[in-house]
């Protein structure tokens, strides 16, 4: 974990109720957009489920999936939550952007996160499981007319900005 990133319970801790609507917002539709980075620089994005589980953000993948491929080679990635059907966005515009650490390894702890996340998620065998260290989080919303930006990064509190 670096300075600037912080596990997802760390959001959970500093801001709850956000939290809960941000985690709620990913929970209204199955499928979300990751952007990752190409090995030449340029963005990729792909549909991906995500998990919060144990006071961690999840993201699963296939095995040898470019964008698995993108995080083990650099690890920055920004994650946003399907709008879902029309132009309502009910629960907002939902973005995170943080690091995301690979549970590859074949030591105890490692073993034990990734039969956690089996045994809840059940995915296909094999996967990438990578564990988010969260850098921002941001959630827009429209209220009384007004366009409503909540964020957080780690170490702050949570700011609310309103615009006309």
């Amino acid at each position: 974990m670096t300075p600037s990133t912080a596990p997802w319970s760390r959001f959970t801790t500093d801001a709850p109720e956000s939290a809960a609507a941000v985690e709620a917002r990913f929970a209204a539709q199955p499928h979300h957009t990751l952007a990752t980075l190409r090995g030449d620089g340029a963005p990729r994005t792909s549909g991906l489920e995500v998990r919060f589980l144990g006071g961690e953000l999840w993201l699963g993948m296939m095995p040898g999936s470019l964008k698995a491929l993108d995080l083990r080679r650099d690890p920055r990635f920004a994650l946003q939550a399907n709008p879902g059907e029309g132009t309502g966005m009910g629960g907002g515009d939902v973005r995170i952007a943080g690091r995301a650490v690979e549970v590859a390894g074949d030591g105890p702890e490692e073993e034990a996160l990734r039969a956690a996340y089996v045994e809840e998620v059940e995915p296909p065998q094999p996967f990438h499981l990578f564990r988010a260290e969260v850098s921002e989080v941001v959630r827009t919303t429209v209220e009384d007319d007004l366009l409503v930006v909540r964020l957080w990064r780690p170490g702050e509190p949570l700011r609310t900005l309103r615009r006309a």
